[in-house]
């Protein structure tokens, strides 16, 4: 036991080191969820309702996004292990172009589903505060997309630092700008819904801003940022980004695909379980957020050992990750389990969606193991660059058996908005069992 404990022990410090500030700065994120479902909640519950509708939709998209970017992180903690700074650099650009113009395609996207917003079988009298708060949360889409370019690149160079600084200041950015104009505080107009977008607006703008200028001026980017201004453009490096970002947008697309179909059968439910859907989500991310800030530390170790090629380090670095998250999950599942009387009421004054709230406790604590082990084992599985098998686990798992249980739960048998939650440990237990099972074969 001490023989295993001090094998994994420099693991588990670096990774606490380089993920602490990556969970720091999700953790903002999630604080910024709590506020606008909290201060949207209090305005009204309709809004909520469209808030969650809109939200939800969004969170596919970034998330797919946000995967896509994730393509950078292995190139990146690659030429850091091996001392190519400028390559490093001149990857960063090719990034933010490939970032670029993925924005540009999800954006069009987006503008096809605001079209045909009215056709989804949603409540008809969210559809007019659905239509400007999705117009807004569109035109902040492309900010989000450069944002994510930047921060991969810093967290790939063990700089995990500076995109916690700037979430963090984003976020309380973003906070502020809710109070004022959702309200109508200091003279503002009062716009509730609207407001939020407007806010959250301003502030992904004011991040990309702040890490451009921090890249362009920091000495610790210097030998960085000579290889993006003076190597050019790389066509492989371009080619490379592309085929490790599509696979992992995909698979991180179709796992949030899964939630944000579940939000459109929630909707066919009724506002009140639309609202409490949103409620138990913005719960929901906040154990993901902290997964997430793990993982990604383990991809940033994996991809550094890979490209020592230590396959010792590979395997315990990615060990250490899932440790320290079952670790984490059993802390923060014991933390809502015991406050689930309460939960619902920090968002709204309903009594029907506290109500609702607290009966869906029970299927988010049985999947907490599943998301675990999949945001690890998904993220060990980038560190090697072994991509391209998680889009197929991914739309089995999440397409195959998840959206299905949850229809036959949620509607076949009659369970409501229990039912579709139940299909979540299903889809996310099986794809980190899929996810294991590749990566223990990789690296054996």
């Amino acid at each position: 036991m001490s023989y295993a404990f001090s094998a994994y022990r420099p693991h588990y410090h670096s990774l606490v080191k380089l993920g602490l500030p990556i969970v720091v700065g999700q953790l903002g994120l999630i604080v910024l969820g709590f506020a606008d479902t909290l201060m949207i909640g209090r305005h009204s519950t309709p809004e909520l309702g469209a808030a969650s509708f809109v939200n939800n939709l969004f969170n596919l998209v970034i998330l797919f996004g946000t995967g896509f970017s994730y393509g950078l992180t292995p190139v990146v903690g690659s030429l850091f292990g091996t001392r190519q700074y400028g390559a490093a650099g001149q990857a960063l650009r090719a990034s933010l172009l490939a970032n670029g113009l993925v924005a540009a395609l999800l954006t069009l996207a987006m503008a096809v589903v605001y079209l045909c917003v009215g056709r989804l079988g949603q409540p008809g009298e969210l559809i007019p505060l659905i239509r400007p708060y999705f117009l807004v949360s569109l035109a902040s889409l492309p900010f989000v997309m450069l944002f994510n370019g930047f921060k991969q690149f810093a967290d790939g160079i063990t700089d995990t630092r500076t995109g916690m600084w700037i979430l963090l200041g984003g976020n309380m950015l973003n906070i502020v700008g809710n109070y004022l104009l959702i309200y109508g505080e200091l003279g503002m107009p009062e716009l509730g819904l609207l407001g939020a977008g407007v806010s959250t607006l301003f502030s992904r703008v004011t991040m990309v801003v702040v890490f451009a200028l921090i890249f362009s001026r920091a000495r610790r980017f210097r030998r960085y940022k000579l290889g993006f201004l003076r190597q050019g453009w790389s066509r492989p490096l371009f080619r490379r980004i592309n085929a490790l970002g599509w696979p992992v947008a995909l698979q991180m697309g179709m796992e949030t695909a899964s939630f944000s179909l579940s939000t459109i059968m929630v909707g066919w439910l009724g506002t009140i379980a639309l609202a409490s859907h949103q409620v138990m989500l913005t719960i929901a991310q906040l154990t993901f957020m902290v997964y997430y800030g793990i993982g990604a530390a383990v991809a940033i170790r994996v991809s550094n050992f890979h490209g020592q090629r230590d396959k010792v380090g590979v395997r315990r670095s990615a060990a250490a990750g899932f440790h320290l998250i079952i670790a984490t999950a059993v802390a923060l599942s014991a933390f809502i389990f015991l406050s689930r009387g309460y939960l619902g009421s920090l968002f709204t004054e309903s009594a029907e969606v506290t109500g609702m709230v607290a009966s869906l406790i029970l299927p988010f604590l049985v999947y907490q193991f599943g998301d675990g082990l999949q945001v690890n084992f998904a993220n060990a599985l980038r560190g090697i660059a072994d991509v391209k098998p998680m889009m197929l686990i991914a739309f089995v798992a999440y397409f195959l058996i998840s959206l299905p249980v949850g229809y036959v739960c949620g509607f076949a048998l009659g369970w409501g908005i229990v039912g579709v939650w139940l299909a979540f440990p299903f889809g996310l237990t099986s794809a980190g069992l899929m996810f294991w099972w590749q990566f223990r074969k990789r690296t054996n």
